[in-house]
């Protein structure tokens, strides 16, 4: 407006120009209000629209972090099943490991068992059918034989036969 009494002080304008003006100047101002309510319309549309991707976009993050938690669930039952296993393997070893112990032991006390009796029966044995004179003879026997074998004369001085 002070555009408009500006100029019409420099330049002279007739009523008619001067109402023709202002009428311009309305129409001027009547788009523009037009031009500024479609602008805020589309800004109010596109920050709507913002508003609704922002929405779409929290929620699937929301559903992403489902997910996650979902698979963060599923890696905790791999490894308490990889946990479970690990355990019975470690009992089923530890149960060979103590079969394998108790067949040793086993074997080792049987054996020395084994031996224990046989020479009790070999002592009986040899009670039985030797009598104490031919035993004395076979002792006497083993003392020449041991002056000329060094071998047999080492054992006879082992156990005090000689």
């Amino acid at each position: 407006m002070v555009l408009i009494i500006a100029t019409s002080l420099v330049f002279p304008l007739s009523p008619s120009e001067e109402r023709q003006l202002l009428k311009d100047v309305a129409e001027i101002k009547a788009t523009l209000r037009t031009f500024m309510e479609q602008v805020d319309k589309r800004f109010e549309q596109v920050d709507r629209r913002i508003s609704e991707l922002r929405e779409d976009m929290n929620e699937r993050f929301r559903q992403m972090d489902k997910r996650f938690e979902q698979v963060d669930k599923r890696f905790e039952q791999v490894n308490r099943e990889l946990d479970r296993l690990v355990n019975i393997m470690v009992g089923v070893f530890a149960g060979q490991i103590a079969l394998v112990v108790a067949v040793i032991g086993f074997a080792w006390w049987d054996r020395r068992t084994i031996i224990r009796k046989a020479k009790e029966e070999t002592f009986e044995e040899m009670e039985r059918e030797i009598r104490p004179e031919k035993f004395k003879k076979l002792l006497n026997a083993l003392r020449e034989r041991a002056n000329t074998d060094k071998e047999l004369a080492k054992i006879l001085k082992q156990f005090g036969l000689l």
